[in-house]
């Protein structure tokens, strides 16, 4: 069964700062808009960034150990192909992205093998991509 597309509003205190790096940073296609939300095509998914202040989770994230990095909880993002991931990888350090935890390879040689990276956006929101060498261990335990 083909995976469906999800659809995740998320809150920005700036649209016009939001819009310029969703759409700058990784070359995600416009939507609908407003002067107070946008629409974009995130990877095929529709991600929805509607106007607000900033809350306490975005001005101050928590953190679960997990591997040896402090993961920021709340986060969302794609699982990409092993090929996209690496230039997504290649492109947001050509830009100087700041990194909460930088590109890199987890589990190597396991089952699950899996490139993954945490980047936050202007309004705080985490964000990880991920990719897996075998995406057929997507849920391997």
């Amino acid at each position: 069964m083909p995976l469906s597309p999800f659809h995740l509003a998320i809150p920005v205190h700036d649209v016009s700062e939001a819009r310029a790096f969703y759409g700058e940073t990784f070359g995600c296609a416009e939507g609908r808009s407003s002067d107070i939300w946008v629409d974009f095509d995130f990877f095929g998914h529709q991600l929805v960034l509607h106007q607000q202040p900033l809350s306490a989770g975005q001005i101050e994230a928590s953190t679960n150990p997990v591997d040896g990095h402090d993961v920021p909880v709340p986060h969302f993002g794609v699982v990409l192909e092993w090929a996209t991931w690496h230039a997504l990888a290649n492109r947001l350090r050509a830009r100087n992205t700041a990194f909460v935890i930088e590109p890199g390879i987890r589990f190597e040689g396991q089952v699950g093998e899996q490139a993954t990276m945490f980047l936050l956006d202007p309004s705080g929101n985490a964000l990880e991509f991920k990719a897996f060498k075998d995406i057929g261990q997507l849920f391997a335990s």
